[in-house]
């Protein structure tokens, strides 16, 4: 997808996003805030959205959100308002292909529902990477073609749609696996019905 056409998606989505795809994707980020509130530390999360993961962490971790939406970034803010949320360290909008950060800055990097959003995920795993810090997390959830039984046909349907959608329904888990400085650790299918998957790296050094 392109920049403009995801800044358009998600700016009719924003308003709804949480009763919508928030509902059948917290799975994923429950996943992550369980790993990150267990390891404690820092955690960038890049594509935050409207800040569906804000209640999960633990109030010992420190919370970054970029996303490249500022309708999306709006709602994450005054989500934390109204929770009065004081481990939120700052929400910017950023292109997740080029993010202002020094080198391993945070000690969990992730990325909810992103990768099949973004133009040129490998740059994004890349720079989630660099991101990271040697021994740290980087935590991926995303619907990856083909991972779910019984949804192929769907699939199919809606890969045309990505730019209504806002998502590829057609994107291909091996796209975020192989990166020299990343190290799977956990794979697995969420609830409900196993359309999403957990993927849980280490950063190695590199």
């Amino acid at each position: 997808m392109q920049v403009e056409a995801i800044q358009k998606s998600y700016k009719r989505w924003a308003p709804v996003y949480d009763l919508t795809f928030g509902r059948i994707t917290q799975g994923g980020r429950k996943l992550a805030a369980v790993h990150v509130n267990a390891m404690g530390g820092s955690v960038l999360e890049v594509g935050i959205g409207t800040g569906l993961a804000l209640d999960f962490y633990g109030s010992h971790v420190r919370v970054t959100g970029i996303d490249l939406s500022a309708e999306m970034l709006r709602e994450a803010e005054l989500k934390a308002r109204k929770k009065r949320l004081r481990n939120l360290a700052g929400l910017h909008q950023m292109d997740a292909r080029q993010i202002a950060f020094p080198d391993a800055s945070f000690d969990h990097v992730a990325a909810m529902h992103v990768m099949s959003v973004v133009p040129e995920p490998e740059r994004v795993l890349d720079e989630m990477a660099r991101l990271c810090r040697p021994g740290g997390s980087v935590l991926i959830a995303n619907h990856f073609a083909g991972r779910a039984e019984g949804w192929g046909h769907v699939e199919r349907l809606a890969a045309p749609l990505a730019n209504l959608l806002g998502w590829h329904a057609d994107f291909a888990i091996d796209r975020v696996l192989g990166h020299p400085k990343l190290r799977l650790e956990e794979h697995a299918q969420v609830r409900p019905f196993g359309l999403m998957t957990f993927l849980r790296f280490r950063r190695v050094e590199g």
